[in-house]
C-alpha cells in the first residue's frame, strides 16, 4: 500500500504573504494621509458670516479647530496608533488596532457634526460686541469638514486593516532585547608560548596564558 504525501504548492504560500504586504502598505500609506488630510482640513476655515453692531456689521470666520479640536486631536492619536501597530504582538496589536480604526471613526463623528455647526461664529460674535445673545446672520460653510471625514475614513480603513492583517505584519525586531538569559563564557584559546604578542593578546582578555 502506497502512501502519497502531500506537498504544499508554493503558490498557496505565498498567497499570505503577499496579501500580507499589500495590506500593510494600505494600512501604512491610508493611515499616514488620512491624518495628514484631517490635520490640514481642521486649520482651514469651516464656516463664515456677519455679526452685526451698532455702526453696521462685520465679518466673521471660523477655522475647524475653532469648531471642534477632536479630529485634531483623534488624528495625532491615530497617527501614533499606526506606529505603534509595529511594536506590540497579538493581543497588544490586536488593541492597537482597535484604537486606530476607533480613532478614524470618532473623527468622521466630528466632522460630519461640525459641518453645519454655527455655535463657534456665536462665541466670536458675542466676545466682539459684547452681547452674550449676539448671532451671526448669513452664516455659510465650506467643504473642508468633509475633506476631515474623508481622513478619518482613511484612518479607519487603515484600522481595519490592521484588525484583519496585524498578525500577519512584521515586527520590531528583538534582537537588542534581553531576557535575563546569563550568556555563556568565551572559551580561551590555546595560547602558544612561543609567541609572545598571543600571551599579550590573553592578558588584555583577562586569560591566563599559562593555562593553570
Amino acid at each position: 500500500m502506497e502512501y502519497v504525501t502531500a506537498v504544499p504548492h508554493p503558490r498557496s504560500e505565498a498567497v499570505p504573504v503577499r496579501s500580507g504586504r499589500r495590506s500593510l502598505a494600505l494600512a501604512l500609506l491610508g493611515g499616514a494621509l488620512g491624518a495628514a488630510v484631517t490635520l490640514l482640513a481642521t486649520r482651514q476655515r469651516w464656516s463664515a458670516g456677519t455679526a452685526s453692531v451698532a455702526g453696521g456689521s462685520f465679518p466673521l470666520t471660523a477655522r475647524g479647530s475653532d469648531v471642534t479640536g477632536v479630529p485634531a486631536a483623534l488624528a495625532v492619536v491615530g497617527l501614533a496608533a499606526l506606529v505603534a501597530v509595529f511594536a506590540v504582538r497579538r493581543v497588544g496589536r490586536f488593541a492597537v488596532a482597535a484604537l486606530l480604526a476607533l480613532s478614524g471613526a470618532g473623527i468622521v463623528a466630528a466632522a460630519l457634526g461640525g459641518a453645519r455647526d454655527g455655535s463657534a461664529l456665536d462665541e466670536k460674535a458675542a466676545q466682539a460686541t459684547g452681547d452674550t445673545s449676539a448671532a451671526v446672520a448669513a452664516l455659510t460653510h465650506t467643504g473642508w469638514p468633509y475633506v476631515a471625514a474623508a481622513g478619518g475614513l482613511l484612518i479607519l480603513l487603515a484600522g481595519l486593516l490592521a484588525l484583519r492583517y496585524g498578525p500577519r505584519w512584521p515586527a520590531m525586531s528583538g534582537r537588542y532585547e534581553r531576557d535575563g538569559t546569563p550568556r555563556p563564557r568565551r572559551t580561551a584559546r590555546p595560547v602558544d608560548p612561543e609567541r609572545p604578542e598571543e600571551i599579550w593578546k590573553a592578558l588584555d582578555r583577562g586569560e591566563d596564558p599559562t593555562g593553570a
